[in-house]
């Protein structure tokens, strides 16, 4: 999920900051302040990450602007966590502004963009997936994937029925098919797609003829 806030102040000259509303200040406190709501308020043990990843005040090098804007992401593994900080995020934005008398505006992008929850495979179909996949390939082809952050519109599968998301390894060094799929280098060893096809195919068939 991605974001933005415009913390507006009030324009002045560097050399007289007391004439002005520093929106830079208030904006710079926001930004450490984010920081302490996964290091501080979350559970070490839930993951979740809040990142400002663009600060804009402007170029002028004499003048304290009237605006701040600032942007970033921030995921979870859990919709319970992941709406809590999209909750606490605007809170601390705005609370922190202020405290330096600014003014916030907090957009998450939501009448554009639509918020992707947390990509949760179902036990029992996870389960189904890897016992096909190891009959099909081997247990030694089958492996697990560490969690990560990145969003995935699968998700929403996930929330109606019971799902499993799985990769089909690609990966094959001597065609130099070795970079993720956002490297512009990204390839893949079309040799796999068969195989892709077959598990993909016998995954379905074996589930309706199980529960036939």
């Amino acid at each position: 999920m991605i974001g933005d806030a415009v913390i507006s102040g009030r324009k002045g000259l560097a050399g007289d900051p007391h004439n002005s509303v520093d929106p830079i200040l208030a904006a710079s406190a926001a930004v450490i302040s984010l920081q302490g709501i996964v290091s501080r308020e979350s559970n070490p043990l839930d993951s979740q990450v809040v990142s400002v990843t663009s600060f804009n005040g402007g170029n002028n090098l004499n003048m304290i602007p009237d605006t701040v804007v600032i942007g970033g992401t921030f995921r979870a593994f859990s919709n319970a966590s992941f709406y809590n900080l999209l909750q606490r995020i605007q809170e601390v934005v705005v609370e922190q502004a202020s405290v330096f008398r600014c003014s916030t505006t907090v957009d998450f992008f939501e009448k554009d963009s639509t918020i992707y929850p947390p990509t949760v495979n179902d036990d029992h179909m996870y389960e189904h997936v890897k016992k096909v996949a190891t009959d099909l390939l081997g247990p030694t082809n089958f492996r697990v994937v560490p969690p990560m952050m990145g969003a995935e519109d699968f998700s929403f599968y996930t929330e109606i029925v019971p799902a499993a998301f799985y990769y089909i390894g690609v990966r094959n060094e001597t065609l130099g098919s070795i970079h993720t799929g956002h490297s512009p280098y990204f390839m893949i060893d079309e040799d796999v797609l068969p195989i892709g096809a077959a598990v993909h195919a016998s995954i379905a068939e074996r589930y309706l003829n199980e529960r036939g």
